[in-house]
């Protein structure tokens, strides 16, 4: 059989990986408690997936403020922290690496979440979305455009949830700018319409972003820092006036910071009729990025390994593929079909559609 390029070792900042199969940042809205800490249930789930040559955990809230959907963990309390130190700890027993991903969702969320005050972002706007509450789906409000001195505070708020994630035993962070959350909310014009420091041209809007690098860079090390970033997006924000130069220096600028990794979203949907978007992300952006690059979205086995051995990726990471096949890593080095996931059960139930799938033995058995 062939050499899969999927299956060799690669460095990522100071750790040698044993393969180029990342498990994404997913959410599964499990963590059943009053504290949002996570519960021996996640411990088994992301021991099973350890495999992977690196696993990015589902998005964990940096504060109470952060909070936009229901049941998801967070990264704030000791509670919290004790959570994630039996997760970090049964992943580190089957010899696997672990990154906590930083999040905070800006206007993706609802005052439920925040004793019926508003949910914050850059400026006062609706994002006419929904938000996953306790009653069910609500519609987003117009939020509340957070003052210049708060957004300094949210800065440090990232940095304290950095040095809670290495205290829980992780081997890194991944800060969360993709998918229509806050930070993007920052770099897109049609969502931020700051006259600060923060807002108007394209250095000012990334302000935010890049202070969040460097500070959380200077608690942890930037070799254990990662950046997420969906260029070609356009769910919970709208496209930027141009896209591709924004991201072009964003990109560019984040060279500089010898960061464990940057981690792009592929376009999704039909892009063709917005201007100065960038379809072809992660092959665009392998000219402009001068480190490590993992690409996400829409890979199969092949598709991946072809990501690598043409060089536009150096990693690549599965979503949904993982949450069936927690062996996927050996499934791709099997050749094995994989199983479907059960989508009834990606943000609800227990154990159920969460740690009961079977590896490819057993199955096969």
């Amino acid at each position: 059989m062939n050499k899969q390029d999927l299956l060799t070792a690669v460095r990522l900042g100071p750790y040698t990986l044993p393969n180029r199969v990342v498990m994404a940042p997913m959410t599964r809205s499990r963590a059943y408690n009053r504290d949002r800490a996570p519960t021996e249930l996640h411990a088994e789930y992301y021991a099973q997936r350890a495999s992977a040559g690196l696993i990015i955990t589902e998005g964990s809230q940096i504060s109470p403020q952060a909070v936009g959907y229901v049941y998801t963990p967070g990264i704030h309390t000791q509670a919290q922290i004790r959570g994630w130190e039996k997760v970090t700890a049964a992943v580190h027993a089957r010899e696997g690496r672990i990154f906590l991903q930083l999040w905070h969702v800006g206007y993706v969320s609802h005052p439920d979440f925040h004793d019926a005050q508003l949910p914050v972002a850059p400026s006062a706007i609706n994002p006419n979305t929904q938000s996953f509450t306790l009653q069910g789906l609500k519609d987003t409000v117009t939020a509340r455009a957070l003052e210049t001195s708060e957004v300094r505070s949210i800065v440090q708020d990232y940095v304290q949830a950095a040095i809670n994630a290495m205290l829980a035993g992780f081997d890194g962070v991944e800060i969360h700018g993709a998918n229509g959350y806050l930070i993007e909310q920052f770099l897109r014009d049609g969502s931020n319409r700051r006259t600060d420091a923060y807002g108007g041209a394209i250095p000012n809007r990334a302000r935010f972003l890049f202070e969040i690098v460097e500070a959380v860079s200077e608690a942890v090390g930037s070799e254990r820092v990662g950046v997420r970033l969906s260029p070609a997006n356009t769910w919970n924000v709208p496209a930027d006036t141009d896209t591709r130069s924004l991201y072009d220096f964003v990109i560019g600028e984040l060279s500089g910071y010898q960061l464990a990794y940057l981690h792009l979203r592929e376009a999704q949907g039909d892009l063709s009729g917005i201007p100065n978007m960038v379809t072809d992300v992660s092959a665009h952006y392998r000219r402009v990025y001068h480190g490590t690059l993992i690409t996400n979205t829409g890979y199969d086995r092949q598709k991946g390994d072809q990501a690598v051995a043409n060089g536009q990726a150096d990693l690549v990471a599965f979503g949904v593929p993982f949450i069936s096949n927690p062996d996927l890593v050996e499934r791709f080095r099997l050749h094995a079909p994989l199983a479907q996931a059960d989508q009834a059960t990606f943000y609800q139930g227990g154990a159920k559609g969460y740690v009961d799938y079977p590896v490819y033995q057993a199955a096969a058995a």
